[in-house]
C-alpha cells in the first residue's frame, strides 16, 4: 500500500516504493515533478533541475555554503588529518585532511518530518 502522505499524487504515481514504505526519489522523479508543475518540454524541466544541482555543487566546490529556505544549508566542512586502522590488516594508516559536504536541515523540514 502506498503512503499517501509521502508525496503529492502526480509524483507518487511514478515512483517505486520499498517494502517498508520509504519513498525512493531520484533525479528523474524530480524532473517529472518540475515538468508537471511548469509544463513545457521535459528537456526544459531537466535543464532547470540540472542548473539547480550544478549551482549547488559549483558553489560548494568553491568552499561556499548554500542555503535553501525551507530545506536547509549545504555546507563544506574541513576534516583534519588523522590516523586510522585498516580493519583487514590492523595496520595504522594516515588519512589526509579533506573537505566533505554536510547538510543541516532547516527547522521547517525538521518539523515536517516529525
Amino acid at each position: 500500500m502506498v503512503d499517501s502522505k509521502c508525496l503529492n499524487e502526480n509524483l507518487r504515481r511514478s515512483i517505486a516504493y520499498k517494502t517498508n514504505q520509504t519513498c525512493i526519489i531520484n533525479k528523474q522523479d524530480i524532473i517529472e515533478a518540475v515538468h508537471g508543475v511548469l509544463g513545457g518540454t521535459k528537456k526544459s524541466a531537466e535543464d532547470a533541475v540540472e542548473m539547480v544541482i550544478s549551482t549547488i555543487v559549483g558553489s560548494m566546490a568553491k568552499g561556499e555554503d548554500v542555503s535553501v529556505a525551507g530545506l536547509g544549508i549545504f555546507a563544506v566542512k574541513a576534516r583534519k588529518a588523522r590516523q586510522a586502522r585498516n580493519p583487514k590488516t590492523g595496520e595504522i594508516i594516515q588519512v589526509a585532511a579533506m573537505k566533505v559536504p554536510k547538510f543541516r536541515a532547516a527547522k521547517s523540514l525538521k518539523d515536517a518530518v516529525k
